[in-house]
């Protein structure tokens, strides 16, 4: 056995190694006998790659002979003539090794940083379920660190289209494009979806309620609450967490507004007329709240009370179609788009634009006529 000091940058690196493996990084790896750092005359050590490789050729003394016969796919007499020096250590050996160790390092969970990044700064917990399950899928298909815009493209073309055809690879995007977006600024990972455009979203006309469709769910219910949820939906285009979060307190009659916490915790007021009035003082007369929602319910009661609903009266009604059903009623009475975005509470008008689209079509057929009919 033989001591040698490795040094670099003016720091001292020392190794215990046998005498023949002392001659083998002096022919194979570069490194000389003596290394030191001094006047003329004197060798200096290239870098610290060197002392890396050092390190390497230690763990063949460490490491059991069966798990590097395993990882290197070489015969065990090969494995221990390097070990007891007759032989050098091969590329292959030490590129072998340096691959085990970094297969036995624990990675880093990029996504679960990422999910808690979005807690910290406040993101609803909307935004968190949009979030999961689409990380989750490209996390169980691609390592995030090592995906490259090809392999990205490959995922996103898998996702089947729906009856909105892309909306859910555009949703499936958009996820990614935070992730990436966060990852290289905080973590420096090269951003492999700088260069991938988005996906093109078709201009589908959605779909609505009519005012009698309206009229024909609020008497297919048969109590007040009920009632004053499809009503307060219709005549305020609230959001469904909107609208379970209403206290009695947010609730202003003399003004017809009602207080709300919409996209991003944004405080402001959502209007509702008389028939929401009506059913909103009847159901409160007859029930008081414990600091919670007007409701008695949450989130998921309001959405399976309208399940039901529909199953039983066949119309479409979830909480969306009430949002885009506010819009088109507001329209056809002659409001214009800029006015509804405002009372709506939608951050861009092109939102308002494209639910209003089948209000655009149906105008549009009342001075339709055949240019075959004469």
């Amino acid at each position: 056995m033989k001591e040698i000091t490795v040094t670099a940058d003016k720091a001292e690196l020392r190794y215990t190694i046998p005498l023949s493996n002392e001659r083998l990084m002096e022919e194979n790896l570069g490194v000389p006998r003596i290394v030191r750092y001094g006047g003329p005359g004197e060798i200096r050590t290239p870098d610290l790659l060197n002392a890396n490789q050092a390190n390497t050729i230690k763990l063949l003394n460490k490491l059991p002979l069966p798990t590097i016969e395993a990882f290197s796919n070489l015969s065990k007499s090969y494995i221990c003539q390097v070990r007891n020096g007759s032989r050098p250590a091969s590329e292959k050996l030490l590129s072998s090794i340096e691959e085990y160790i970094k297969s036995k390092r624990p990675k880093t969970d990029y996504i679960s940083l990422f999910l808690g990044s979005r807690e910290s700064m406040g993101c609803t917990p909307k935004t968190m379920e949009f979030y999961r399950p689409i990380l989750a899928r490209f996390n169980a298909e691609l390592d995030c660190a090592k995906a490259t815009r090809q392999s990205i493209e490959k995922f996103l073309n898998r996702i089947p289209s729906s009856n909105h055809n892309l909306h859910n690879r555009h949703a499936h995007y958009r996820t990614l494009k935070a992730f990436y977006n966060w990852a290289s600024k905080e973590y420096g990972i090269d951003n492999p979806m700088a260069s991938i455009q988005a996906p093109i979203l078709s201009k589908v006309i959605l779909s609505t309620l009519t005012e009698t469709q309206i009229r024909s769910l609020l008497d297919s219910v048969n109590n007040l609450r009920d009632k004053a949820i499809i009503s307060t939906f219709t005549e305020s285009g609230l959001r469904l967490s909107e609208l379970a979060t209403i206290k009695i307190t947010d609730i202003n009659f003399e003004n017809h507004t009602i207080r709300v916490f919409g996209k991003g915790r944004k405080e402001a007021f959502a209007p509702f007329g008389d028939i929401s009035e009506q059913y909103l003082k009847a159901w409160l007369a007859q029930y008081q709240s414990d600091n919670g929602n007007i409701w008695g319910i949450q989130r998921s009661g309001v959405v399976l009370m309208l399940r039901r609903l529909e199953a039983k009266t066949g119309i479409t009604c979830n909480p969306h179609t009430f949002r885009r059903t506010f819009a088109v009623l507001l329209r056809k009475a002659g409001i214009d788009t800029m006015t509804i975005k405002e009372l709506g509470r939608w951050e861009s008008l092109e939102m308002v634009q494209r639910y209003t689209r089948s209000f655009s079509f149906q105008d549009s057929m009342k001075f339709y006529k055949s240019p075959l009919q004469n």
